[in-house]
């Protein structure tokens, strides 16, 4: 009689075997995984990574100066820790939703300097599945399952064996996470956050967006940074409220979703200068320009350096706008200090392993990053700037020189490949559009009154611009030919649908609870 394998699915078994980085799992194929979700945990992994060996760094630096009380150079080379072993002074990771396991497992293999990883989730068939693949690939003296709602689970560590790292991946909206993330990570511990919900974010449903996060979507062309600006004024809020406070190291739009790493340090004198990070944002409905109006302003004493907190003055525009006529919507608050930080994000590309299968897309992305301007948030697109005034478009390195010729700054954004960030108001912009059509004139029929097109272009702009090719237009990664913005990796791509374990474990609980509630007699007839 022939037996079996053991691998070898049977065949009426919807398990699945997906082997990703250095993890294989098996899955039951209830379970959510989505293959599109490697180049986040690859990402993830290089992250994580530069956060434990900066996190160690300082942590050395601060027992030295508490004992020694003098200043002590580490060296980055000397600390030399190694994937897959437990470390008993390393980093614990908390995966609150973790499905497979896949996630917390390549974690495990990956990572350096780890002491603990807790693989998490509120569907028991999903322990189970995150059980056996921490068998099956040997972490079991690093990874351990939890079986728990993960709102619960992070409020038990709100005082005690809090995580240097916290990785929240739901589907959807985080933000009935968030309160127990905050008071679960360490000071200065990291917050992985991802959102998937882009619809309510990018401004569909701005009634919805205000109820889950706080701030009023607006529908606008650089509405994925104002995803992420919006998602980033809710995880501070939560913060504020337990006087701590967030410093985002990278905010990513990719994709389906948003992904913000943030660390998170508490003291109330700093809360102080949050109003000063969130802003308004006046979009004007015709032409797509938009102004900031800034929550908070900060004073300094020249004299004695003192800091002072005041309210601006404001709006920072007319009730209808100066370009096209049409009135403004009015959304936020939005984060509005810096997504990025610059040193970081270079750390990780210079740390990020090349054997990660989505190098490349990462090496592209995290230099797109590091050359966007900070100080200037939301952008323009090119389309958008030439279809409002019906114009032909032009080439994207004449309007960047153009720009860089009339003395200010630009960039692209990761988030759009025709997008153009810039310190120039929209005057500036509009009048070296202007000066674009004087040589590609646009077609009368095209010139109906009382449109923005119409409305902008009748005005003169104040000089001629030049659109002769600028030394600095065309960027370093540009040049270098790297991925930056990825096609649709897969047809039919997206998030996915909900766990089907997930679904089925909340059915039960739900027929479990109307029968406790029909033996009590509370469930009332419906007329």
């Amino acid at each position: 009689m022939e037996v079996e394998a053991e691998d070898t699915p049977k065949k009426n078994d919807d398990s699945q075997l997906i082997s990703e980085g250095l993890a294989k799992i098996k899955t039951t194929g209830k379970v959510f995984y989505n293959p599109v979700q490697e180049f986040n945990r690859d990402l993830s992994i290089s992250i994580i990574t530069t956060f434990a060996k900066r996190f160690n760094e300082e942590k050395i630096l601060k027992a030295n100066k508490h004992h020694l009380d003098i200043k002590v150079t580490v060296n980055k080379n000397a600390i030399v820790q190694e994937a897959g072993i437990k470390y008993e002074d390393g980093i614990s990771i908390l995966e609150a939703l973790s499905a497979t396991g896949l996630r917390s497992i390549r974690y495990a293999k990956e990572i350096p300097g780890v002491k603990k990883i807790i693989a998490n989730d509120i569907s028991h068939k999903a322990v189970e599945d995150i059980k056996r693949n921490i068998v099956e690939n040997k972490v079991e003296h690093i990874v351990d399952s939890s079986h728990n709602d993960a709102v619960l689970l992070m409020y038990q560590h709100r005082k005690e064996h809090q995580f240097e790292v916290i990785d929240l991946d739901p589907y959807g909206c985080p933000s009935i996470f968030l309160d127990s993330t905050i008071q679960a990570v360490k000071e200065g511990g990291l917050l992985l956050i991802t959102a998937t919900d882009m619809a309510v974010l990018a401004g569909n449903s701005p009634e919805t967006c205000y109820s889950k996060y706080g701030a009023v979507s607006l529908r606008m062309k650089s509405c994925h940074e104002m995803a992420l600006r919006i998602l980033l004024q809710c995880v501070e809020a939560h913060a504020n409220r337990y006087g701590r406070y967030i410093v985002p190291l990278l905010s990513l739009s990719a994709d389906f979703y948003i992904r913000i790493f943030v660390r998170v340090f508490s003291g109330a004198s700093k809360c102080k200068f949050t109003t000063s990070k969130l802003s308004h944002v006046y979009h004007c409905s015709g032409c797509d320009s938009f102004a900031l109006q800034p929550l908070g302003v900060i004073k300094t004493n020249e004299k004695n350096k003192q800091i002072k907190f005041g309210i601006p003055t404001g709006p920072p525009v007319s009730k209808n706008c100066e370009h096209c006529g049409r009135p403004h919507h009015i959304g936020g608050p939005i984060w509005s200090a810096p997504l990025h930080s610059p040193d970081f994000v270079q750390e990780v590309l210079n740390t990020a392993s090349e054997k990660l299968a989505t190098f490349k897309r990462i090496q592209g992305v995290l230099s797109v990053i590091y050359e966007e301007l900070l100080q200037f948030p939301l952008y323009y697109t090119l389309e958008r700037l030439s279809g409002t005034i019906h114009v032909e478009m032009p080439p994207m390195m004449a309007v960047r020189s153009a720009i860089l010729n009339a003395g200010y700054k630009v960039s692209f954004t990761h988030m759009n490949k025709t997008s153009i960030k810039t310190d120039a108001p929209p005057k500036v912009i509009w009048d070296i559009m202007r000066c674009w059509a004087k040589s590609h004139p646009v077609s009368k029929k095209r010139l109906i009154e009382n449109t923005p097109a119409c409305s902008i272009l009748a005005k003169q702009p104040e000089k001629d611009y030049s659109f002769d090719i600028h030394p600095d237009a065309n960027p370093q990664s540009r040049k270098l030919g790297f991925v930056r913005f990825q096609e649709n990796p897969l047809p039919h791509w997206g998030p996915g649908s909900r766990a089907t374990a997930m679904v089925g474990d909340q059915k039960i609980l739900k027929s479990k609870k109307k029968s406790r509630q029909k033996e009590k007699g509370t469930i009332s007839r419906k007329w």
